[in-house]
């Protein structure tokens, strides 16, 4: 049953206070013709984030409770379609208002859950090769501002061998909201796509809720027996906006003035990952952007202790010193049989090459070994992990032999006698 209460006792900012009893935290209400949520009780004093802002708000506008929390309508329909952080249609079609869900729900139960072993296939070498996207892994894309890292995840978008992309935006340049738009319309991905878009000209209490929506509707689409891929960004506007409502309702202050449940926050979104026995699965890959490339930073820090690995994005690439998938290795025993190896030897290699490349800078004479991993560096960079490179794992395998048998001589390579003899280039061999 609603209840309605005609005096507003405050108004700080964004949040209303009201005397009413029988109120639960996370329920939602509507405060004249603004929707807000519960987000503290204090006895019979509750206090709700308004969604649109209380902006135009008086002390006399009714509020109205509507026992229960905020819902987001699951069906068929959403692929295609585009909402805001408060489930409200973007792309100017109808509002969905069948089959009502609630968001924010607990994890999946871990007795059901079941241990990663499938392969998402992204046609990016950086990945597929050496930092295999495994099936219900939860990865964050650890970058910098001003790295491509939204055109990371359209490529993703566009190209991950999933059922359903469930892409999800926080504090997003309007901009960048039309350029996802945009290339997820033109590559033809839109139509599996659905898109939960928060902008930075929008109230800020909706970037809280994009990750719920995003996750609710995943979770959904999984139990129907989907593939699910959950492309977030950016995770710290998503913490900035958690962040600035404790200011606002007075908390005490933890790390750099986040909130002190950060973790918990941040753990209850990314443990929505999972493999479904006899069902779907959920896959998270989210942008968490580290302020002044800080990975000390409470947010990168904090994700860091719940997830799986991370990719690091600098200076236009996928760094292979850095990132990890940590479930790659449940997975590429099964690709190919030198996928293991390969991917071993190459970053060895490139690793040597790093070297080589300092003792250049620094005036030191270069060796033949040095010129050798020079130019095995420099085709390593521009054929495997330049961004815009676009070829499935085994092409990206035979690749990079390619590359070793054009940079040095088999005994150079660190690699088995045998997989050589099976795997090293013939034409170039000869």
């Amino acid at each position: 049953m609603q209840k309605v209460y005609t005096k507003i006792e405050s108004i700080v900012g964004n949040v209303v206070t009201v005397k009413a009893e029988g109120i639960k935290n996370g329920d939602l209400a509507l405060v004249g013709n603004s929707y807000a949520n519960v987000i503290k009780l204090d006895k019979d004093i509750v206090s709700l984030q308004v969604f649109a802002g209380a902006q135009g708000v008086s002390t006399n506008d009714p509020v109205r409770f509507l026992g229960r929390p905020m819902q987001v309508s699951f069906s068929s329909h959403l692929l295609g379609r585009i909402f805001d952080g408060a489930g409200v249609p973007r792309d100017n079609g109808p509002a969905l208002t069948e089959n009502m869900i609630d968001i924010g729900g607990p994890s999946f139960n871990p007795a059901k859950r079941i241990v990663p072993k499938k392969m998402i296939r992204t046609g990016i070498p950086m990945i597929d090769l050496f930092n295999t996207l495994v099936e219900s892994q939860k990865l964050p894309i650890f970058s910098v501002s001003g790295e491509p890292y939204n055109q990371l995840l359209s490529r993703i978008a566009m190209q991950a061998e999933v059922d359903v992309i469930v892409l999800g935006g926080m504090g997003l340049k309007y901009d960048d909201y039309l350029a996802f738009r945009d290339t997820l319309e033109k590559g033809g991905a839109m139509s599996h796509t659905v898109m939960f878009i928060h902008t930075a000209a929008d109230p800020t209490v909706e970037s809280t809720l994009v990750p719920d929506m995003s996750l609710a509707v995943a979770e959904q689409f999984a139990l129907e027996g989907k593939k699910v891929l959950v492309l977030l960004t950016d995770m710290t506007s998503y913490c900035d906006a958690q962040k600035e409502l404790a200011i606002t309702m007075e908390q005490v202050p933890s790390n750099r003035g986040y909130p002190g449940d950060l973790y918990s926050t941040l753990a209850s979104r990314y443990e929505k990952a999972v493999a479904i026995e006899g069902a779907g699965s959920i896959t998270i890959l989210g942008v968490t952007t580290m302020p002044g490339d800080d990975v000390t930073h409470p947010v990168p820090d904090n994700t860091g202790y719940i997830t799986e690995g991370q990719f690091y994005l600098k200076n236009g690439h996928i760094e292979p010193f850095g990132s990890l998938s940590r479930l790659k290795q449940n997975v590429n025993g099964t690709t190919r049989d030198d996928h293991r190896a390969l991917m071993d030897g190459m970053i060895k290699l490139y690793a040597q090459y790093k070297e080589s490349l300092e003792k250049k800078s620094m005036g030191f004479t270069m060796s033949a070994w040095d010129d050798k991993l020079l130019k095995y560096g420099e085709m390593f960079e521009s054929k495997l992990m330049d961004l815009s490179v676009n070829i499935p794992l085994e092409a990206a395998l035979d690749l990079g032999w390619e590359i070793l048998a054009d940079c040095f001589e088999p005994n150079e390579t660190g690699l088995k006698t045998n997989l050589i003899k099976e795997r090293w280039p013939k034409k170039l061999a000869e």
